[in-house]
């Protein structure tokens, strides 16, 4: 079925009237999927006001356990139409079905702390007389929701990454207004109908499409506006930092991850892993596993295991449950990573696996012999490629993970205890993993990188933290 939607204000769907729009197609065969018309400035401003309006209201006076049964109802909703919401990604996303499959159940995860957090979310008191002359004062501050909330969301997972922003945000007692990523707009719309069925105030969540450029200028710097979340590319991230001015921001942005095997690991776990991490979702993930460190005595080794498995990797039809790598987002952006494949071979790399290109399918690459100015070693690839180079000694890998503008996550494989903490104080990235692989994120600890990964964590009770303000009261005993 070919879905057409518009632009959700006030629980009020506003399209066509002339409104220029575009067809959503899939990644794999570009078969139309379903249309969209973009916000008009007007339909913007409505979707501002409107979110100011609700907050002020309805979302702000809201009790938490009201909060929290909505995101459960959602939770449970979700849940009872999983399967709809994994075919939609699988269309217009080109994820592989049982990655569809998976996005949705984290998904429900995240509804469902979101609700737990709902109730959580209060201050503490404060203990006034530790300070001198604090005797006959009482003192306690409390987390209160900042208001409006900009959110601004990618492609590579448009369920579960809206609800990051949308589930924590009703939690905290905030209004959103929503600004999907161009190439996924639907199941955005559908998960916010869904929240609405589940009991969400028309108004809290509103929708607005169309392409960042022309949107994002307006939402955030809008008055009402008092907090910006976005997850996407670097370069756009720090523009909307730039335009957010002094507002709250997060951004959660890019990465190159580092993954570092010892000789001392499970091999064929680590092995294992890195095909996981590498080429899931056709490597579209921020925290995909991308270079990859071998200690020299297990290099030989260690690539006899990775080369075959990456080769046995099913490439096609995502609707397909054999298929391992669907296509990426665009042709253009499988064009640019087979560029920079033939760059790097142009500058010594060799090829062991993959790295042909059928339209936006690119077959999963496995390079070695590799320098760290290549682009496929020191930018985001953002694709189904690994990089494989051996190391000696752990300053002189800890030195090549580190030189890097990113720093998001990291994987560690070894058994030696006191080397998993040199690592984890070592590492300058937002999140370590010991005998896991960097793509590893559960929905409930903080995410977040340092450098050029971003700023602020997500994760749902510090996203919830982050759209929130202390506020204190003190009172002096009479």
């Amino acid at each position: 079925m070919v879905l057409n939607i518009g632009n959700l204000i006030n629980g009020k769907e506003y399209k066509g009237n002339g409104r220029a729009g575009y067809e959503v197609r899939s990644p794999y065969n570009g078969e139309v999927v379903g249309s969209v018309d973009f916000a008009t400035e007007e339909d913007l401003l409505l979707a501002i006001e409107t979110a100011g309006q609700v907050f002020e209201k309805t979302m702000k006076k809201m009790p938490a356990h009201e909060r929290s049964t909505i995101l459960r109802k959602s939770a449970d909703l979700l849940e009872s139409k999983g399967g709809e919401f994994a075919q939609l990604l699988c269309q217009e996303a080109g994820k592989p079905i049982r990655d569809a499959q998976g996005e949705v159940g984290r998904a429900i995860q995240v509804l469902r702390f979101a609700s737990e957090e709902a109730k959580r979310n209060d201050g503490e008191l404060i203990k006034m007389d530790s300070a001198v002359g604090g005797e006959g004062r009482i003192g306690f501050a409390k987390r209160v929701p900042v208001g409006v909330v900009a959110a601004i969301t990618p492609f590579n997972f448009p369920l579960n990454l809206v609800l990051h922003k949308l589930a924590t945000a009703i939690a905290a007692g905030c209004t959103v207004v929503l600004k999907p990523a161009e190439k996924t707009p639907l199941s955005a719309m559908k998960l916010v109908r869904l929240m609405e069925e589940a009991g969400l105030p028309a108004g809290a969540v509103n929708v607005v499409n169309g392409f960042g450029a022309d949107l994002v200028p307006v939402l955030v710097t809008h008055p009402y506006v008092k907090k910006v979340t976005f997850t996407g590319s670097g370069p756009v991230g720090y523009k909307i930092k730039e335009m957010a001015g002094n507002r709250k921001v997060t951004l959660e942005l890019g990465s190159n991850a580092p993954n570092i095997v010892f000789p001392d690991a499970d091999l064929d776990a680590a092995v294992a892993g890195m095909v996981k991490g590498g080429f899931g979702f056709a490597g579209q993930a921020c925290i995909s596993v991308q270079r990859i460190y071998i200690h020299q005595d297990i290099y030989g080794p260690f690539l006899d295991k990775l080369v075959p498995l990456v080769k046995n990797l099913q490439v096609g039809d995502p609707v397909l449950e054999t298929t391992d790598v669907g296509p990426l987002i665009t042709e253009e952006a499988a064009i640019r990573v087979e560029a920079w494949i033939q760059e790097a071979v142009s500058e010594g790399a060799k090829v062991l696996a993959g790295g042909q290109r059928q339209g936006a399918l690119l077959h999963p690459a496995v390079l070695v012999d590799v320098q760290p100015s290549m682009k496929v070693v020191c930018q985001e690839v953002f694709a189904p490629l690994v990089t494989v180079i051996p190391f000696e000694t752990e300053e002189e890998v800890i030195a090549a993970a580190n030189d890097s503008d990113y720093g998001l996550q990291a994987g560690v494989f070894t058994t030696n205890i006191n080397r998993a903490f040199r690592f984890f104080d070592a590492l300058e990235t937002g999140g370590v993993w010991i005998n896991e692989i960097s793509t590893v994120r559960q929905d409930n600890y903080p995410y977040g990188g340092v450098k050029l990964s971003g700023i602020g964590r997500e994760g749902v009770a510090s996203a919830i933290e982050e759209m929130t303000d202390v506020k204190f009261m003190g009172i002096k005993l009479s």
